[in-house]
C-alpha cells in the first residue's frame, strides 16, 4: 500500500510512522508538519556503510549529501552511523560545525564558493574542498597561503554522461554549470595547473552525473570514464590520484511505478568495474567515496496537511486544497515531481476518483499532486504526502509570507521536535523600516 517501509496502518485505521500515530502528531504539532523516521534513516545509512565495507574492503567512505536535508539533528545521526557528509554552502558547513560534526569527515562542494565560504572551510579544516573552476582554485590557494595552511583538494569533473533524468538535475554532461570538462581538455589542464601551486595538495577527482537515476549503466560508465582519466593523469603528469568520488544520484520510490536499484547491488556492480579497470590499467585502487543523500532520507519522511476547501468543477477537475503547498514542497512546481499520498485519518476509505491536491499559495502552479486516485475527502481530513524527507524542508521558502513548518523526528513511538516551526514574528524579524519612512 505504501511506497515507504516507514509507514504502517495502526489499529485506529490511522497512518503510523516510526510507531507514532499521524493523527496524534497533528494534534500535538499542527499542520503542515514534516515527519522523519529515525529508524529508517539509520537503516539506510547502515546499508551504504556495510556495502562499502564489503565491496571495497573498507577502503572508502560514504558521505551523506546533506543538501537533501540539513539540520543539526540529522548530522548527529549520520555521524553516529559512521558516515561523513558533503556540504554545498557556508550555511550547511556552519550547521554541521555547530552540531559538533567532525570536520575531518566533511567535503565541501559548490560551483561558486564565495571567498567567505572558502575562508570558513579552511579555518574549520574540512577534509576536502572539491574545486569547481580555475577562479576558485586560485582563491583556495591564496586563502590557504594567507592562513599558513595547505588545503587538500579534489576536482569536480564532467564525465560527459547523459543520466536519463530531468534536464534540471543532470550534471555530468559538458553543458552544465558544474565542474570542468574532459572533452575539451579543461580537466587535465586545471590539474596540471594545481600541481604548480604551493598551498594546495591534489588528492582526488569527483563526478556526479545527476539525480533520481534508476539505471546501473550510467554509474558504471562514470566509474570507467573517471578511472581512465586517473590513468591519463598519471601517464601525462606523474600525479597519482589517491581518491575517487563517484557522487550520488541513486533513485528512490516516490510512486508505486518506480523501481529503484537496491543500493547494495549498485555498489557491488560499480566496485567490479572499478577493480577491473584498476587492474587493467595497472593503477592503484583509489580510496572510494560516494554521496547518497535523497536515498538516505527521502523515504523516511512524510508531510502531513489538513484539508481546507474542496472544489469540484464538474467534468473538469476536483481540487482539494491543503494548508501547505509549494512553500514547503516546491518540487512539483519545479520538476513536476511525482508523489503518492494517503488519507491519514481514514486509511480504509475506498478510492472514489481523481483529485488534484493543491496548495494555498497564490499561484496556479501551486500543486502537490495532480490527478491522484483518492478517497472522498472533506474539510478537516488529514492528507499525508509520502517520501518528502529530501528536498522539501531544504527547499522550503516563505513565499506569500507563509511560515515554514516544524520538523519532527519519530522513533519507536516517541516524537521529538528537531526544527521549530516559524510563526509570524519570525516572518517579520529581519524587516527594517527606515527612519525616513516613519
Amino acid at each position: 500500500m505504501f511506497v515507504s517501509e516507514a509507514l504502517k496502518t495502526n489499529s485506529a485505521n490511522h497512518l503510523e510512522i516510526g510507531g507514532c500515530d499521524a493523527v496524534e502528531l497533528v494534534e500535538k504539532y499542527g499542520t503542515p508538519l514534516y515527519v522523519m523516521d529515525e529508524g529508517l534513516i539509520r537503516k539506510n545509512c547502515r546499508i551504504y556503510k556495510n556495502a562499502m565495507d564489503k565491496h571495497y574492503n573498507g577502503n572508502g567512505m560514504v558521505l551523506y549529501a546533506s543538501k537533501a536535508f540539513s539540520a543539526m539533528a540529522i548530522y548527529k545521526i549520520v555521524d553516529s552511523e559512521g558516515l561523513g557528509i558533503d556540504v554545498v554552502s557556508g550555511g550547511e558547513l556552519y550547521t554541521a560545525y555547530k552540531a559538533g560534526f567532525p570536520m575531518d569527515k566533511v567535503y565541501f562542494h559548490g560551483n561558486n564558493k564565495t571567498v567567505g565560504e572558502i575562508e570558513l572551510a579552511v579555518d574549520k579544516n574540512v577534509k576536502r574542498i572539491v574545486v569547481d573552476n580555475f577562479e576558485e582554485l586560485k582563491n583556495i590557494d591564496r586563502i590557504a597561503g594567507e592562513k599558513g595552511k595547505k588545503a587538500c583538494i579534489s576536482f569536480r569533473i564532467k564525465p560527459g554522461i547523459d543520466a536519463h533524468t530531468h534536464d534540471f538535475v543532470q550534471t555530468g554532461q559538458i553543458d552544465s554549470k558544474f565542474g570542468v570538462a574532459l572533452e575539451n581538455g579543461e580537466a587535465l589542464e586545471i590539474i596540471k595547473y594545481a600541481s604548480t601551486l604551493k598551498n594546495v595538495s591534489v588528492v582526488g577527482v569527483h563526478c556526479h552525473i545527476g539525480s533520481q537515476i534508476f539505471d546501473l549503466g550510467p554509474f558504471e560508465l562514470a566509474a570507467k570514464v573517471m578511472l581512465e582519466f586517473i590513468s591519463q593523469i598519471k601517464t601525462e603528469t606523474g600525479i597519482e590520484i589517491e581518491e575517487l568520488n563517484l557522487g550520488g544520484g541513486f533513485g528512490i520510490k516516490y510512486i508505486p511505478e518506480h523501481d529503484p536499484i537496491e543500493y547494495d547491488n549498485y555498489i557491488e556492480s560499480v566496485s567490479k568495474v572499478v577493480k577491473g579497470i584498476c587492474e587493467d590499467k595497472r593503477i592503484k585502487l583509489p580510496y572510494i567515496v560516494m554521496e547518497p543523500g535523497r536515498s538516505i532520507v527521502a523515504s523516511a519522511g512524510i508531510t502531513l496537511y489538513k484539508v481546507g476547501a474542496v472544489k469540484e468543477i464538474k467534468n473538469v477537475r476536483t481540487y482539494v486544497s491543503v494548508d501547505g503547498g509549494m512553500a514547503d514542497n516546491p518540487r512539483y512546481a519545479l520538476y513536476q515531481s511525482p508523489y503518492d499520498a494517503v488519507l491519514a485519518n481514514r486509511l480504509d476509505a475506498p478510492k472514489n476518483g481523481l483529485i488534484t491536491i493543491a496548495g494555498k499559495c497564490c499561484e496556479s502552479g501551486d500543486i502537490l499532486i495532480k490527478d491522484i486516485n483518492f478517497p472522498k475527502v472533506q474539510s478537516g481530513d488529514i492528507i499525508a504526502v509520502m517520501a518528502t524527507g529530501a528536498y522539501n524542508y531544504s527547499m522550503s521558502s516563505n513565499y506569500n509570507r507563509i511560515p515554514r513548518p516544524p520538523v519532527v523526528l519519530v522513533h519507536e513511538g516517541k516524537s521529538r521536535l528537531i526544527v521549530k516551526g516559524e510563526d509570524y514574528e519570525d516572518i517579520v524579524r529581519n524587516d527594517i523600516i527606515p527612519d525616513d519612512l516613519v
